[in-house]
């Protein structure tokens, strides 16, 4: 309640005055009137931080319950469901991202409405595929829940999980849960998906063993297939040439031709000299 002094009521803007108020991006909404005592009343509708979040980018805002984003406040440090690696930082979001940014709003609410699960969830994690993961504060599991439909469904299947879990195994047992899908919880164990890795590895390098070998193999059936088709072969040119060296004669293709076939010395002939004898 303002009073104003020595001031005429009809020279104050209240529709300026409220509209400069309503700039403030934590006011909702601003009303102002005079009474008949011409005391000035201002009426302010603050808006109320559902959920924090930080954007992959590293940066940081409130989000209320109308899915308006709130910059932080020196002033106040509102203890509200963490949601992070929002993807964008844009002044205007694209459709995906909005759509994104309501169901923010949807399951802060719920998060915010139950007093177990504010103390029982660290933060929510935003996946690439436009999921939810919980990071509890309790166990260090994390939990998928899938988009933020049929949220009482999906937390009543956690919590009955979770009473049942600490008194068998208690919960550090457990590497992952996730209860997106109806009537069931998906429960895995602290080391049964690197198992599961390690097992796909093994397989994956046996596979690429036998392909290696198989290779090989092929390679060298098709050596040993050449090497029987692969003939000698005579180059006349060279045993020509050889032949040139001894007889210091140049010596025709047949000729060459025929010393390797016979490949015998050549025999010089004697020829008998006839003899003449006096007859008496």
């Amino acid at each position: 309640m303002v009073k104003l002094l020595k001031k005429n009521i009809s020279s104050v803007k209240l529709r300026i005055l409220e509209t400069a108020l309503e700039k403030n991006p934590w006011v909702k909404n601003a009303e102002m009137f005079f009474d008949n005592n011409q005391v000035l009343h201002v009426e302010i509708e603050e808006r109320k931080p559902i959920a924090r979040v930080f954007s992959s980018g590293g940066n940081s805002f409130y989000v209320d319950s109308n899915g308006f984003r709130l910059p932080l406040s020196e002033k106040l440090s509102a203890r509200v469901p963490v949601f992070t690696s929002f993807p964008s930082d844009k002044t205007i979001l694209s459709e995906p991202d909005s759509l994104m940014l309501l169901q923010i709003v949807q399951l802060g609410k719920f998060i915010a409405a139950d007093s177990f699960w504010m103390a029982q969830i660290a933060q929510i994690d935003i996946t690439p595929k436009a999921t939810f993961e919980i990071i509890p504060t309790i166990g260090d599991q994390t939990i998928s829940i899938g988009n933020a439909d049929d949220l009482e469904n999906k937390f009543n299947r956690l919590y009955t999980f979770y009473k049942q879990a600490w008194l068998q195994n208690g919960m550090n047992a457990y590497e992952k849960l996730d209860v997106q899908f109806d009537n069931q919880v998906v429960a895995i164990r602290k080391g049964a998906s690197k198992a599961w890795m390690d097992s796909a590895k093994s397989k994956q390098v046996m596979n690429d063993l036998l392909k290696t070998n198989l290779a090989k193999d092929s390679a060298v059936v098709a050596a040993k297939d050449s090497a029987k088709t692969i003939k000698p072969i005579i180059n006349n040119n060279v045993i020509g040439s050889k032949q040139n060296k001894v007889s210091n004669k140049s010596l025709s293709n047949g000729q060459v031709g025929q010393s390797v076939k016979t490949n015998k010395p050549l025999v010089k002939k004697v020829i008998p000299k006839a003899v003449m004898k006096k007859v008496q």
